[in-house]
């Protein structure tokens, strides 16, 4: 195991950079590949009731995080490999298609970013070891997961699931500081109270406060810190949404039907643990 410092913080936040690209793809991709998935479901299963573009998603061309190529959503353009590195060809381009100077999302760059500095963060605090490895990986999985929820309100089990086994796993194996049982107990604890919550909210008012993807991401982060960092954790997620749900309130920018999804906030509040520590959120919110 290599010495906490700056070598192994540079070396993990260029791979952060690489690993934010590839992020992009998956926060892009994945959900329009759910969709594709449930559409060719729906005419394949019920082929009486099929719309035309079920049919279409069950014919389509193969569209994975692979393929197609990158193109530009206004112009076509195909991304070249030199207009596809990552934060420095965003910077060169100045934000704009090379074809028809269309702007490039800023929330790429900014993904790539956030990514980078996890990744230099874990090597900073754990140095060149597999501790380090392993909260990178929890890194990349929450921030994709809070970014696909925010623009969709999904949570993909292609990352939940794989996330929560990964926790439980780093626990097995010791890189982490939550011995196995907590681990287990934290998953469960974390699926079954949102989940008493959920069914508790839909009894009294009819209506569905969140969904199943977030019982699974905060089974996750319980496998990752342990049942006793459940209640720092929800708090933390609680007072990040309360804020941010504000604020968007009075600008009026809430979306149709007025909802916020919880995800990126419990994603937030993972983040937050992993850096800080559970405890210390108790401290930040006054408990």
């Amino acid at each position: 195991m290599l010495g906490a410092g700056a070598p192994e913080a540079a070396l993990l936040g260029l791979l952060g950079l690489l690993v934010g690209s590839f992020l992009n793809v998956v926060i892009h991709r994945l959900p329009k590949m759910m969709e594709l998935h449930w559409a060719a479901e729906c005419a394949e299963l019920h082929p009486e009731n099929a719309t035309a573009s079920d049919t279409a998603a069950a014919t389509a061309q193969p569209f994975n995080l692979m393929v197609p190529r990158s193109r530009c959503p206004h112009c076509g353009h195909q991304i070249r490999w030199f207009e596809n590195i990552p934060l420095f060809s965003y910077l060169a381009l100045r934000g704009k298609c090379s074809q028809c100077a269309a702007p490039i999302s800023a929330r790429y760059p900014a993904v790539e970013v956030t990514c980078a500095a996890l990744f230099a963060w874990c090597g900073w605090n754990w140095g060149g070891s597999w501790e380090a490895l392993a909260w990178c990986g929890f890194s990349a999985a929450v921030l994709a997961l809070a970014c696909i929820d925010w623009d969709t309100t999904l949570l993909p089990d292609d990352i939940t699931l794989p996330l929560l086994w990964a926790g439980l796993c780093a626990a097995g194996l010791k890189l982490t500081d939550t011995a196995l049982p907590d681990a287990v107990w934290g998953a469960v604890g974390g699926y079954l109270s949102l989940w008493l919550v959920y069914w508790a909210f839909k009894l009294t008012t009819g209506k569905e406060g969140m969904g199943y993807g977030d019982f699974k991401l905060f089974a996750a982060l319980g496998a990752w810190f342990g049942w006793q960092a459940l209640i720092p954790i929800i708090l933390m997620a609680s007072v990040i949404g309360a804020v941010i749900g504000i604020a968007i309130k009075f600008r009026g920018e809430l979306r149709e039907g007025g909802y916020v999804p919880f995800g990126p906030f419990l994603a937030l509040a993972g983040l937050t643990a992993m850096i800080f520590g559970p405890s210390a959120i108790l401290a930040v919110i006054g408990l």
